[in-house]
């Protein structure tokens, strides 16, 4: 396995931004990697009327961590954050992937715990010649 060296969003200068797993701040990431649905998105003609496509999603989570005990209420669940992408998905047509990584986004920072939330959607079949077309965001709980 090779390390990547990019600047991509899953390491280097990113991660240190968002400041992922960092003990000094009691801060905990949570990821949800390489999720792969079926839903209705996009603006062409042929990418509507119930046409699903494949999506990938990759989510990551700068959380507050809070006293830890082995409870589930206690830590920001990835099944949940799983479900509420599939959720969002159960909605309806969306027209851009920028559109649904905000709304993915903003479901995700629902949680007060929850920071930061970088969201990468892509979209896996298209464009034939590549393997992915996608956005990825980042948006941070707003503090008073």
């Amino acid at each position: 396995m090779s390390h990547r060296t990019s600047n991509d969003g899953q390491d280097g200068d990113n991660v240190t931004r968002l400041k992922i797993a960092d003990a000094a701040q009691s801060i905990r990431h949570v990821f949800v990697r390489d999720l792969v649905l079926d839903g209705e998105i996009g603006v062409y003609a042929h990418e509507k009327d119930g046409f699903q496509q494949p999506m990938r999603f990759n989510i990551d989570l700068t959380v507050r961590e809070v006293a830890h005990s082995d409870t589930l209420e206690n830590v920001v669940c990835y099944e949940q954050i799983v479900n509420k992408v599939k959720n969002l998905l159960t909605e309806g047509h969306v027209n851009l992937v920028e559109t649904l990584a905000e709304r993915i986004a903003s479901r995700c920072l629902e949680d007060a715990r929850v920071e930061c939330a970088r969201v990468r959607v892509e979209k896996l079949a298209a464009i034939p010649e590549v393997a992915s077309v996608g956005v990825e965001i980042e948006r941070r709980r707003a503090h008073p």
